[in-house]
């Protein structure tokens, strides 16, 4: 559901090659659909027609042995950004078949607006899957705030290094909580090539011993997403108790 597969417009591969590269190591991770997802961001001001070329030359480039992976199209859109985009651009950059907007908040202690601004995007028809709010500071100091919109209806999409600690003991805790006490939707790789930031999401829920949610995680949730249809429910066999799902340090501080 998150990855920068597309080559030379973000800070995803260089080349063509790298993009081919990361495409057969998500075949060999048993990735059968990868999202490119391209920043749309004050640094990387990519829009619909950027992100159609890219995924051209990806499709004409790829031969026998990438086939196996599907490529689609979304963006990742940077939540200082959404105010700037023309209703039709949003539309553009959306995920799959539906409704639903991949945005980035932004990695600073400052998140100012967030729920005005996600609340404009419902306004508009569209729903939020939030990337990566484990890696988020502003998050850290105030998990209440990301509870809040979570109950408001956004999605939170988690990145699977963050759950082994490649992004720091911040990130690691955030994501395990959030997981457990069923506040996250989506682990998803956030692949940037195919060894420093690799195509990697069912190795780093075993390790965790989260494999049990691999199935609505990884295929039923992103598979709702993409179609535009009904999220379903996390399986019961693997909800928490429901004493555990609102864990002393996600609710706010007086």
């Amino acid at each position: 559901m998150h990855s920068h597969v597309l080559a030379g417009i973000d800070d995803g591969p260089r080349s063509t090659e790298g993009s081919l590269e990361l495409l057969r190591a998500a075949a060999a991770a048993g990735i059968t659909t990868l999202m490119a997802t391209p920043h749309v961001s004050s640094r990387y001001r990519n829009d619909t027609a950027t992100i159609a070329a890219a995924a051209g030359e990806l499709e004409r480039a790829r031969g026998e042995r990438e086939a196996g992976v599907e490529v689609r199209v979304g963006a990742e859109v940077a939540v200082t950004r959404v105010a700037e985009l023309e209703p039709e651009e949003l539309a553009g950059l959306c995920l799959g078949d539906g409704p639903w907007l991949l945005v980035e908040p932004p990695f600073s202690g400052m998140l100012g607006g967030i729920d005005a601004t996600i609340a404009g995007l419902h306004r508009l028809g569209h729903r939020v899957l939030l990337a990566h709010p484990e890696r988020c500071p502003a998050f850290h100091r105030d998990p209440a705030l990301l509870e809040s919109l979570i109950d408001a209806g956004v999605l939170a999409s988690l990145t699977s290094g963050s759950l082994v600690g490649r992004f720091g003991s911040q990130a690691r805790r955030l994501a395990l909580g959030l997981l457990d006490a069923g506040l996250a939707h989506n682990v998803a790789s956030d692949a940037h090539d195919a060894v420093h930031r690799p195509p990697s999401i069912a190795a780093e829920l075993a390790e965790t011993g989260r494999a049990g949610l691999e199935d609505w995680l990884t295929r039923e949730v992103p598979a709702a997403i993409l179609g535009g249809g009904e999220i379903p429910r996390r399986p019961a066999s693997a909800t928490p108790p429901p004493s555990s799902r609102r864990p002393s340090w996600l609710r706010r501080r007086g």
